[in-house]
């Protein structure tokens, strides 16, 4: 159970890419089988693509893999790059969570409001219902990634090959 919850975003995107491959090789074969094409394929690429894009930022997040750059934090003394990992923590956990309180905005508004999807024709609060729930696993694969980053800092085996590897800063 352990090694589900510690992979569960990749595991999530292994399938939705899966299911957005199968999606796109299917519509091409209809289309060169019979001059046609599956309209819906489109949409739900596209849905799936978003989704994709959240979860994979989540793995970037747990692995401290975001693009940033460190120069200032490599030239800080030790108090001051703790802090700074604190301020971008900080500022990041708040963008990621009013993130997370937009998408859930705009899914009670897609419910409210009635709106349907353009191919299927389902409620479109079905493809917007993931995105909170995704932005929340960043949070926590970021805290994660953050809490990492910090024992390390305090670890005095690691202060004395400050030198030779830079610690990571932690970024969104």
């Amino acid at each position: 159970m352990r090694t589900l919850l510690d992979n569960a975003e990749k595991i999530l995107c292994s399938l939705i890419f899966l299911a957005m491959t199968f999606l796109g090789f299917a519509n091409i074969m209809v289309r060169y089988l019979s001059n046609h094409s599956l309209a819906v394929t489109e949409e739900l690429l596209v849905n799936g693509f978003l989704l994709l894009t959240i979860f994979g930022a989540a793995i970037a997040a747990r692995r401290g893999e975001h693009l940033a750059v460190t120069v200032i934090f490599d030239l800080l003394p030790k108090r001051g790059r703790i802090a700074l990992i604190v301020i971008a923590g900080a500022l990041s956990v708040l963008l990621l969570a009013l993130s997370a309180w937009f998408s859930l905005e705009l899914i009670l508004n897609q419910i409210k409001s009635g709106t349907v999807s353009y191919g299927l024709q389902l409620p479109a609060w079905y493809y917007s219902a993931g995105l909170p729930f995704g932005f929340a696993i960043v949070i926590i694969r970021y805290l994660q990634h953050a809490a990492e980053t910090y024992r390390q800092m305090m670890d005095p085996a690691a202060e004395s090959h400050r030198d030779t590897k830079a610690l990571e800063l932690p970024h969104v």
